[in-house]
């Protein structure tokens, strides 16, 4: 049994596609998650799973840093794509903390050290791109998406969308040419 972890996995389509992928390799698929997939092989051909990935925009992961950063990326996107069903409440360290299983503080400088940017500027950047995708479905009004990613206000989100985007969020909704971003390339 090998478990792979692997970058830019970060919907159902994408789950999806890897699996296949590892299946037309030959590869039993026993378990896939956002970010990894663990196969029945103890000795996988890697470069030829590296390549098939690659093809798909995807990366295999190699060093235990590279992994963990990957797994708090994914927690961030979890937490603000599955808010709507958790509890509004919760504490975002220690949410990132329980799903890596690390101190949340090493995971903060590690994060920084190698992205660039603090985990909560990455948690900011997802919410606004969230925001960004409510706003282009025009299915709710600002003050249900604020409650919805847990702003404290409609006035915390627009603030906080203005700073990131230049642009307020009726604005953008009005404009809409403003191009989302893929949950993956949302730092760059």
């Amino acid at each position: 049994m090998t478990k792979l972890y692997i970058k830019n996995m970060v919907c159902d389509r994408c789950k999806r596609v890897v699996a296949e992928e590892l299946e037309k390799l030959g590869h039993e698929v026993l378990e896939i998650g956002l970010g990894e997939a663990e196969i029945a092989a103890d000795a996988p051909d890697l470069p030829a799973i590296r390549e098939v990935l690659e093809a798909n925009g995807f990366e295999l992961l190699d060093d235990r840093k590279t992994k963990l950063i990957e797994q708090v990326k994914l927690a961030v996107i979890a937490l603000i794509h599955e808010r709507p069903r958790m509890d509004l409440h919760v504490n975002t360290s220690d949410y990132i903390a329980g799903k890596v299983g690390l101190d949340y503080n090493y995971l903060s400088t590690l994060f920084s050290s190698s992205e660039g940017i603090t985990i909560e500027k990455y948690v900011i950047l997802q919410r606004i791109e969230k925001v960004k995708e409510l706003l282009v479905y025009n299915e709710l009004s600002l003050k249900e998406i604020a409650f919805q990613l847990g702003y404290s206000s409609v006035a915390h989100l627009s603030s906080q969308f203005k700073k990131i985007t230049g642009l307020t969020p009726s604005h953008f909704k009005q404009v809409k040419e403003q191009k989302r971003k893929t949950i993956d390339k949302v730092q760059d």
